[in-house]
């Protein structure tokens, strides 16, 4: 089991600061975070003695052949629907889509997230159907065009992630972390490819009705593992799954907040981790920001700082602001002589 550790916490504490110690490790395989120390601490938080390998936290997380290990991965965010928070109805037609992926893979995203179905808070299902039409046509038009960057279906079901697949998709981002559809689990064990298992507390409609948690960091982190072990359960490839801590998927502003300071946490669980904070409401509660579309430079900030805590994937909208900060980033958190 993924959490099979007596309940004993083990976090790795990242760091980008120069020079690295002499102990240092690099954090999931990346060139620019690493760690010299492991915090071990119990459920009721009191300090033990860590029980994971170091070598273990240091391993590459690799998500697909085509794509590299040693620096965080820019996803970017094709909503073709016509209610999500930020950008809905602005890629509702597949000439539409198709010129805005290539905008943003012209800017340098390393992946494409392509979604029919928005799961803000208070959102409607949409019928699988209804998914598929928005979604399928341009993940084949994407292809038809000559692309080759790795495609995304953003989907809780089955049939929609089928259809994807299908059309020429590389792997599925589930934000029900296969709690919504019993059949997209096996469809993912079948078709081999990676899964996103994001955590989420409640539904859309009710995810923000008061959320409550005794310790946010923790009880994610378990409820990450017991669907990493359920994944495992049902034929996916341990290898095959990324984890996402769902930021404003039944979460406050101070849980949010948490989730991203302690972040590296989640690198315990062995799998690539996955931020989606692009836009999101606590940016413009804390900037002042009514606005989500004017919310990037706080997006970029929060995107700078899950890097530092050795996020493999930064979902986003503002793809060319991001790699533009990613760059610099980059070049300030690798040793003098270093050339990655």
């Amino acid at each position: 089991m993924a959490y099979a550790t007596g309940m004993i916490y083990c976090h790795p504490r990242a760091r980008t600061d120069l020079p690295r110690s002499d102990r240092a490790l690099s954090l999931a395989g990346s060139a620019h975070v690493w760690f010299d120390t492991v915090d071990g601490f119990d459920a009721s938080g009191a300090p033990v003695q860590a029980t994971i390998s170091l070598q273990t936290l240091a391993q590459p997380r690799r998500i697909l052949p085509q794509l590299p290990t040693d620096r965080p991965l820019v996803m970017g965010i094709l909503n073709v629907t016509p209610d999500s928070f930020s950008d809905g109805g602005t890629a509702q037609s597949v000439n539409a889509a198709l010129t805005r992926a290539r905008d943003m893979l012209a800017a340098g995203a390393d992946i494409l997230d392509i979604g029919g179905e928005s799961t803000r808070p208070g959102a409607s299902d949409v019928p699988p159907g209804d998914e598929i039409a928005r979604t399928a046509p341009v993940i084949a038009a994407i292809r038809a065009a000559g692309i080759r960057t790795p495609i995304s279906i953003d989907t809780r079901k089955a049939l929609v992630a089928e259809a994807a697949l299908a059309a020429g998709a590389d792997l599925i981002n589930d934000v029900s972390a296969l709690s919504y559809d019993p059949a997209l689990g096996a469809l993912a064990a079948q078709a081999g490819v990676p899964i996103c298992l994001m955590h989420a507390k409640g539904t859309p409609q009710t995810m923000q009705a008061d959320p409550r948690y005794d310790n946010v960091l923790t009880e994610v982190y378990d409820a990450l593992a017991r669907r990493i072990d359920r994944a495992a359960a049902i034929g996916i490839d341990p290898s095959r799954v990324i984890v996402d801590p769902g930021i404003g998927f039944g979460k406050t502003m101070a849980h949010n907040l948490t989730l991203l300071r302690g972040l590296s946490l989640f690198q315990a669980l062995g799998a690539p981790l996955l931020l989606g904070a692009s836009r999101k409401r606590f940016i413009g509660t804390i900037s002042g920001v009514e606005d989500p579309a004017a919310r990037m430079p706080g997006s970029v900030a929060v995107a700078l700082a899950a890097a530092g805590q050795g996020a493999q994937i930064l979902r986003v909208h503002d793809v060319a602001e991001t790699v533009q900060a990613l760059a610099l980033w980059r070049a300030l958190t690798i040793e003098q002589g270093d050339t990655a």
